[in-house]
């Protein structure tokens, strides 16, 4: 959704919801090893159910219900947010099993690439046309990737995986054109009945860790639910008050919070490569940026021509006509053109406004 114009206050407000979806975001790799001893599938089953509690009690409060019946008289859409739930869940997965098995920082990296994946996905899936530092920034996080495999002595699959899963999630919703919190709720109320059938053939094999490790270990599975909401309900707050350009770079909070919780706190290994690698990726999300920001600024000016000269064409004086007869001109200003046959406008090149924005795409974050 576009930025809404508001105060200073108003703005401020924005920016502190989306450093606090952020923040949330980048901070859950401390938060997935407080679930121990259930395994990563479990809390994944956990995740998934508790969302869709905490999604209706959250419908309830803002009354936003008018969507579920035209969703479910659109099975083309319904099909898109089977396939939005398949490729989550995948994402989620995966993200808490790296986490817990000590693969903090070869997640963030998923994080960090996952712009430079949705350009290229874009290229390849909807031809799209990149601007020359577009391709560069593609081709630099080519390079890291190739540098990050020699690295690791393997290609770094987590990283892959997650950044290929959350762009083809942020592609699918796209499609389907669903607030962050309606698709979600449609998402999870799909995902309901095998998650809880799991948890509950998992408890009658006795192997569940829910009810086993005592009360606030059975508080902290149920809270998945909240913590998948509430960044997401500040991320829609934050995404309707700043503008997108400021959305665009806050993204970036979250897998820096994980790269710093995984050197710092997790004290995982970064050999030379590995900060050659990053560095690479780094410098690509710096270039990608920067054009970014040119282009929106470019935008926005060209806008502001366009509108200044359409403010100017409609507050010029108007012929004046004598009784019976046919139109005069007004008085002669200072400086004005005298009348004469009418000459076309003569069209200037890049006079277009060039494209909108890309809407904010408000999809739930690992």
């Amino acid at each position: 959704m576009a930025a809404r114009s508001g105060g200073t206050g108003d703005q401020k407000a924005g920016l502190l919801y989306g450093i606090g979806a952020y923040g949330i975001w980048g901070l859950f790799p401390l938060y997935w090893p407080l679930l121990e001893p259930a395994g990563a599938v479990e809390i994944l089953a956990h995740r998934m159910a508790w969302s869709l509690v905490a999604v209706v009690l959250a419908l309830l409060v803002v009354r936003r219900w008018a969507w579920i019946p035209v969703l479910l008289r659109q099975p083309g859409k319904l099909g898109l947010v089977a396939l939005a739930a398949t490729v989550i869940t995948l994402n989620w997965g995966v993200y808490i099993w790296a986490v817990n098995a000590g693969h903090v920082v070869e997640s963030s990296l998923g994080y960090f690439i996952n712009p430079l994946v949705t350009i290229a996905m874009g290229v390849v899936l909807l031809k799209e046309r990149l601007r020359p530092a577009q391709w560069a920034a593609v081709g630099i996080a080519f390079a890291a990737v190739v540098v990050l495999a020699i690295g690791y002595g393997r290609p770094p699959w987590i990283s892959l995986v997650l950044a290929f899963s959350f762009a083809t999630y942020g592609l699918v919703k796209k499609k389907v054109n669903l607030g962050g919190l309606e698709s979600l709720g449609a998402e999870t109320a799909m995902l309901f009945l095998p998650a809880t059938g799991y948890l509950v053939w998992l408890g009658m094999r006795g192997d569940a860790a829910f009810g086993t490790a005592g009360v606030g270990h059975m508080a902290l599975l149920a809270s998945t639910g909240l913590v998948t909401a509430v960044p997401l309900v500040c991320f829609g707050a934050a995404a309707i008050r700043v503008p997108l350009s400021t959305l665009g770079l806050l993204q970036y909070l979250a897998p820096v919070f994980q790269f710093l919780v995984g050197v710092l706190y997790f004290r995982e290994a970064m050999p030379p490569e590995r900060w050659a690698g990053f560095a690479l990726v780094w410098l690509a999300l710096t270039l990608l940026t920067w054009d970014a920001l040119r282009t929106a600024h470019r935008t926005r000016a060209e806008a502001a021509r366009l509108t200044a000269r359409a403010a100017a064409k409609a507050q010029a004086p108007a012929p004046t006509a004598a009784p019976d007869g046919p139109a005069l001109p007004g008085p002669a200003l200072p400086g004005a053109a005298l009348p004469g046959p009418e000459v076309p406008e003569l069209a200037v090149p890049g006079a277009e406004p060039g494209p909108a924005p890309a809407t904010a795409t408000e999809a739930p974050r690992p």
